[in-house]
């Protein structure tokens, strides 16, 4: 942030000067630390995997080098898809619930039992995850919405 602060207010041209000045040789030391680090680690490792993206994103990484136009990061987009994202998922987990009330479930005692199965079951397995959809009738009765005899 104090990046952004002190050359937010310079004309292009003077943040671009301040960017090789500050960030330039920072940027070279991280790619001579990634290049000695390539033969040193293994390909498929997380280490590895990210050392060979970083170098192949390298001139992108080094786009705001180029034009003191460019912002440094990407945190307004980012900000301005954040309600997007928190409504999605408040969305998907609202669609949980109300399916639940629609198969004559209690949502808070079939999220309770959700959250302590899947935890401990094969995700892959297709079987398994169907005993556990809101219409399954395999479902535990403490799961259910007691019915109203007449």
């Amino acid at each position: 942030m104090w990046y952004r602060t002190r050359t937010k207010e310079l004309e292009p041209t003077r943040t671009l000067q301040k960017r090789l000045e500050r960030s330039q040789p920072v940027l070279d030391a991280f790619s001579a630390w990634l290049k000695q680090q390539t033969p040193l680690v293994l390909p498929k490792s997380k280490l590895g995997k990210a050392v060979t993206y970083c170098l192949k994103q390298w001139d992108r990484l080094e786009g705001f080098l180029k034009d003191g136009r460019l912002e440094i990061d990407n945190n307004c987009a980012e900000r301005s898809i954040k309600p997007f994202v928190i409504g999605r998922k408040a969305w998907l987990f609202s669609s949980v619930v109300k399916t639940a009330k629609e198969n004559g479930l209690n949502p808070f005692h079939y999220l309770s039992y959700l959250f302590e199965k899947l935890p401990n079951i094969d995700t892959t397995d297709k079987e398994q995850l169907a005993q556990l959809l809101p219409w399954s009738t395999t479902l535990p009765q403490e799961c259910r919405v007691p019915t109203k005899s007449k």
